[in-house]
């Protein structure tokens, strides 16, 4: 028999898509703590495709394209700053990293707290209008 998961170690990535794709990823690095692991840039200054790691998680990345998979998505900024999904980053101390954001000038739609649920955590925008949750709950351990 076999299972439709690959034995890796990361099975679900998300794709996300940025006007200023390396602002991105300057600021995911040094706010959240993301590492390029693949960089693929255009001639124009644009990225056609980048890996950022983190611990054993990883998104996938460029810039705004109007590509056939391109216009199948809408950024925040297009639709009233509304998304339809978010990011959850499962970190060892949430206030240092919401100290982190702070510093960014990002926004903090969710102020960081000790949740009913356990850990300790909280949500904020980054300067695209991407949700990030980011806490010490981990889904693994319980």
């Amino acid at each position: 028999m076999t299972s439709i998961p690959k034995q890796t170690l990361c099975n679900v990535v998300p794709c996300m898509r940025y006007r200023d794709a390396p602002a991105a990823i300057q600021w995911l690095g040094d706010t959240f703590g993301f590492e390029a692991q693949v960089m693929v840039p255009n001639d124009d200054g644009t990225i056609a495709h980048a890996q950022l790691v983190f611990g054993h998680g990883m998104i996938m990345l460029s810039s705004v394209f109007n590509t056939e998979f391109g216009r199948l998505m809408k950024q925040p900024a297009e639709v009233g700053q509304f998304v339809t999904q978010s990011t959850y980053l499962v970190v060892n101390d949430a206030d240092h990293v919401y100290s982190r954001v702070l510093e960014s000038g990002a926004d903090i739609l969710l102020d960081i707290k000790d949740e009913d649920y356990g850990g300790r955590g909280f949500t904020c925008r980054d300067p695209e209008g991407h949700i990030w949750s980011v806490g010490t709950y981990d889904p693994q351990l319980t």
